[in-house]
C-alpha cells in the first residue's frame, strides 16, 4: 500500500478550489489523467455523490465522495476490483489563498499487488499532474 502526499498553494479562496474538486463529473475537462467523466447521482453534490471516470490504465472506475466537509475536506474513493484507497483533499484558508494537502492512498488488489512498485511511481506522476492541472484550472477563473 502506498500513501503519497503533496501540498500546494493556489491563489484562490478555499471555496473556489473546493467547488472544482467536488465536481467530479467535470474532471475530464481539466485533469489529464481522466479522459471521460460524468456524475451518476443527482445534485446536490455531497457525501455519497458518485461519478464515473475513464482513467488511463484502468478504464471506467466509479468514484464516490466521502469524508465530505464543505471547504475543509473531501475524499474521492474508487470502487474498482483491482485498486482501492482514495484521494483525500484537505483545505486550509490562508487569508484568501488556499492550501491543499493531497493524500493519495493506493491499495492494489488481487493480481495488481505484484505491480505495487509501478503503481507507486505512476501514482506520484498522477498526483503531481492532478495538482498542476488543478492550479491551471483555477487560474482560468
Amino acid at each position: 500500500m502506498a500513501v503519497l502526499r503533496l501540498t500546494q498553494e493556489i491563489d484562490r479562496p478555499v471555496e473556489d478550489v473546493f467547488a472544482v474538486v467536488i465536481h467530479g463529473g467535470d474532471f475530464a475537462s481539466w485533469n489529464p489523467t481522466i479522459t471521460e467523466s460524468r456524475q451518476l447521482t443527482p445534485d446536490p453534490i455531497g457525501q455519497g455523490t458518485r461519478f464515473v471516470w475513464k482513467l488511463r490504465g484502468f478504464g471506467s472506475v466509479e468514484q464516490e465522495l466521502q469524508e465530505f466537509e464543505p471547504n475543509r475536506r473531501v475524499r474521492i474513493v474508487p470502487h474498482h476490483r483491482s485498486i482501492g484507497g482514495g484521494h483525500r483533499f484537505t483545505f486550509t484558508d490562508l487569508e484568501g489563498r488556499a492550501r491543499i494537502d493531497h493524500e493519495l492512498e493506493m491499495v492494489p488488489k488481487g493480481i495488481f499487488r505484484i505491480m505495487s512498485p509501478f503503481m507507486t511511481s505512476a501514482g506520484k506522476k498522477n498526483l503531481q499532474a492532478t495538482a498542476n492541472a488543478l492550479d491551471a484550472r483555477l487560474r482560468q477563473g
